[in-house]
């Protein structure tokens, strides 16, 4: 019996289109028939993928740069996605913040400015809260809906300070708190919208490799050695992942955090 990854006639929000993982997701459930609602600050990569979607795909998409921390704007949203579409389906939470140009994002911990701490809970793990919120009272009402949180491995454990020497890449306390947060907001809902037939889980992702970002060929030796499969990831090794979990394929699992690290927190 052949495997069903059939997204036809299925409405889906992605938050965070436009990155690197984003835009894959993006394709690859375009690929497999759904129509999404691409949300992005970045207006420019975002009309682009926008465009190559309709053109390749012959999907029906719906495009959106607001800011969905504010709860005001995702209302109206809500409304826009339900007349052009009339359900929602699957609501992706994929968008998140690191200041990677900011001074501050190698301060240590004892120094990290309390504004900007503010700033990328908010963006990071307030967004999440709203999006939940608000496209998660539509899938009540109808009585369907999935989730998908998109986390982190270090939402489940420490990050090793140990191999990223001068690289500039490990990320401060505030992806480790809103990453974890997410993990535990997912079981919440997942229990409060069980009787709904609402279903609620994580994907956790390991490091993905990226040529223009990871160029200290140090740290990523030294990461591909904590993983058991002895290297980084690249987008497109979550397409299984993302397709299962937005499919009837994952129809009985909830609260559940599906993590595809290498093998990173394994041992």
């Amino acid at each position: 019996m052949a495997l069903n990854f059939d997204l036809r006639n299925k409405t889906i929000v992605l938050t965070g289109s436009a990155g690197r993982v984003g835009s894959r997701f993006s394709e690859i459930l375009s690929k497999a028939g759904a129509n999404l609602v691409l949300i992005d600050k970045d207006i420019e990569k975002n009309e682009k993928l926008f465009k190559k979607i309709k053109k390749q795909y012959k999907t029906r998409c719906l495009i959106s740069n607001i800011d969905i921390t504010d709860a005001s704007k995702i209302d109206n949203l809500v409304k826009t996605v339900l007349k052009k579409y009339s359900k929602i389906d699957v609501l992706i939470n994929n968008a998140h913040f690191i200041p990677r140009d900011d001074q501050n994002l190698c301060v240590p911990f004892e120094k990290y400015p309390y504004e900007l701490w503010q700033k990328t809970i908010s963006e990071n793990l307030n967004s999440v809260f709203v999006c939940c919120q608000k496209f998660g009272k539509i899938m009540v009402k109808q009585k369907n809906g999935s989730i998908i949180n998109v986390s982190s491995i270090y939402g489940m454990v420490g990050p090793d300070q140990r191999i990223y020497g001068k690289s500039r890449l490990n990320s401060p306390a505030f992806y480790s708190a809103t990453k974890g947060a997410i993990v535990n907001l997912t079981k919440y809902l997942a229990s409060h919208w069980g009787k709904n037939n609402v279903r609620v889980n994580t994907l956790t992702l390991g490091g993905i490799y990226d040529k223009k970002l990871h160029t200290d060929k140090e740290f990523v030796k030294k990461y591909s050695e904590k993983t058991m499969l002895g290297k980084m990831s690249q987008t497109s090794d979550y397409d299984g992942a993302i397709l299962f979990l937005a499919s009837d394929l994952s129809s009985y699992m909830t609260g559940a955090n599906l993590v595809v690290d290498g093998g990173w927190t394994a041992w």
